[in-house]
């Protein structure tokens, strides 16, 4: 396969994710939760996570520091606080004319919507074992090529049940059965990927209804990441904004002849 040939399939899979889960961003419900990630090896690393209306406040440590994340999607602001030093970062979010990050279409809608070089063509509906899909034709265009691929979206959660690349690989998505998680009753699906040559490849995915996210989830290789210690509830709307008395920092602009960023007093 020629390299321009890779490229395309690689924007083919990128088109792929936007029919994904959603987002904490785009949750039905506001909530707090602790994120923990645990490696094969048994490391473990957590985040406190406060998810409000389309709003999502991160706290972590990173090298001994502090670092909390605010993304704000109306605003279409990010901030990153560093609480120790009492400054912040502020980017926009998105790409202008496009589609907000981690939004999600529904099955019904194009998925291709606000995606540079994918274009969708609805082929009707089919059942995958058992549930309702809407079968969508994506094709992919780079540096004057073409590629095309297939895609069958569930109706009622809007993720595809099965994708099928242009050069043999597959993903498909099953629903395993409903299970209680940390007292929260959620469904259990499992994605199988297959591609010629390569091993196949199992990820499990717990989704919660209530919050529509994955609360759970299992890759190859023995990484887990899970939401923790739920609490439903409206978050608090100072956690999603910079405090008083923080400096806002620039970041540095690569600049013919080198320049340093500017800070300002928020």
């Amino acid at each position: 396969m020629k390299i321009t040939d890779f490229t395309i399939i690689r924007v083919l899979a990128v088109g792929l994710l936007v029919a994904g889960f959603s987002s904490p961003l785009y949750a039905d419900t506001e909530f707090s939760a602790e994120m923990v990630q645990q490696g094969p090896q048994g490391a473990t690393s957590a985040v406190k996570m406060y998810v409000g209306d389309q709003r999502v406040r991160t706290e972590m440590s990173q090298q001994g520091q502090q670092v909390v994340r605010i993304t704000d999607e109306k605003r279409g602001i990010e901030w990153i606080l560093l609480p120790e030093q009492k400054k912040y970062i502020e980017q926009r979010l998105g790409v202008p004319g496009g589609q907000s990050p981690g939004a999600k279409p529904e099955p019904a809608e194009d998925p291709c919507a606000g995606m540079p070089g994918l274009t969708c063509r609805k082929l009707g509906e089919e059942q995958v074992d058992g549930r309702t899909a809407v079968k969508w034709e994506i094709v992919a265009s780079h540096e004057g090529k073409t590629m095309k691929s297939t895609q069958w979206i569930d109706k009622e959660r809007g993720v595809p049940l099965r994708q099928e690349m242009p050069n043999g690989q597959t993903t498909k998505l099953e629903l395993v059965g409903k299970e209680d998680l940390g007292g929260r009753q959620v469904e259990k699906w499992e994605m199988v990927a297959t591609a010629p040559n390569r091993p196949e490849t199992r990820t499990f995915q717990w989704f919660d209804p209530e919050l529509n996210l994955i609360v759970r989830q299992e890759l190859p290789g023995g990484m887990v990441s899970e939401l923790k210690d739920i609490h439903v509830g409206k978050q608090p709307d100072e956690l999603f904004t910079v405090p008083a008395g923080y400096e806002r920092m620039s970041v540095p602009q690569e600049k013919p002849g080198g320049s340093s960023g500017e800070t300002h007093q928020h």
